[in-house]
């Protein structure tokens, strides 16, 4: 799963990004990555102007971008620095989508679900309130999708954003919606631990297909509960991926 998916995701790939946006991406990602280690200097224009083969305006306007977004510190006579990390804008959609090109980082992953729990079961509850009947027939259909893709890691990890972004939309909440890039982030970054077998893509059909009908029957209280234990059984199967990844034993549930 890559930051292009994320990008399709949140319905920002219609137009080719221009050089200055293309040249941030790239050391955006150099940044998160650990390529450019906090408070570090990074090269000055001309070693960026000759690498990235571009004008120094355009190295100049794409610094500018990631000062927008907390990543860079430009000071007249003490070069680019990169900022720590209490400072970057960490739910900016590109810093989001710039973690999916590095190796995950197991803290990070355990904050994006620590968020979804916050929000994701009180936005089923909502979703079951005030969702129109159109709104739940996308999240129905994201439904559908999920089951007849999950022979495919990508199809299906499609299926599951799209089902997702469908309840956040269908609780009404302006503010809320605003928060999918988290979802989106999480599940792209996750999926590559938990998922790496298409076989293994079943197994969290039922625990979304109860949130469906809880949703669709409108009970609050019981969409609530049935999207905390979809989410408690995706935080089981992402620390025993993530035990693995590290080579330990993974906790018993």
């Amino acid at each position: 799963m890559n930051e292009m998916l994320y990008y399709d995701l949140k319905d920002a790939s219609g137009v080719a990004p221009g050089l200055a946006t293309q040249v941030s991406r790239e050391l955006g990602r150099r940044i998160v990555g650990g390529y450019y280690k906090e408070d570090a200097l990074i090269e000055d224009e001309s070693k960026l102007s000759q690498r990235f083969g571009v004008s120094k305006s355009v190295i100049r306007e794409g610094v500018k971008l990631l000062v927008s977004k907390g990543l860079l510190d430009v000071k007249r006579g003490s070069g680019t620095r990169v900022r720590r990390r209490a400072s970057w804008a960490l739910l900016d959609d590109d810093v989001l989508a710039w973690h999916l090109s590095v190796d995950p980082k197991p803290a990070f992953l355990r904050q994006l679900l620590d968020i979804r729990r916050m929000m994701e079961p009180r936005a089923a509850a909502w979703a079951a309130l005030n969702g129109t009947d159109e709104q739940l027939t996308e999240i129905e259909q994201a439904q559908v999708r999920m089951e007849e893709d999950s022979r495919s890691i990508e199809d299906f990890v499609v299926a599951d954003a799209l089902f997702h972004r469908a309840i956040l939309r269908a609780a009404n909440n302006e503010l809320l919606q605003a928060m999918e890039g988290v979802i989106f982030s999480a599940l792209l970054s996750s999926i590559r631990l938990t998922n790496r077998d298409p076989r293994e893509n079943a197994h969290s059909i039922p625990f979304h297909r109860k949130v469906l009908d809880a949703i669709k029957t409108r009970d609050a209280d019981l969409a609530e509960l049935m999207m905390n234990d979809h989410l408690n059984d995706t935080g089981q199967r992402l620390e025993a991926a993530l035990s693995e990844l590290q080579g330990v034993a993974a906790p018993r549930p």
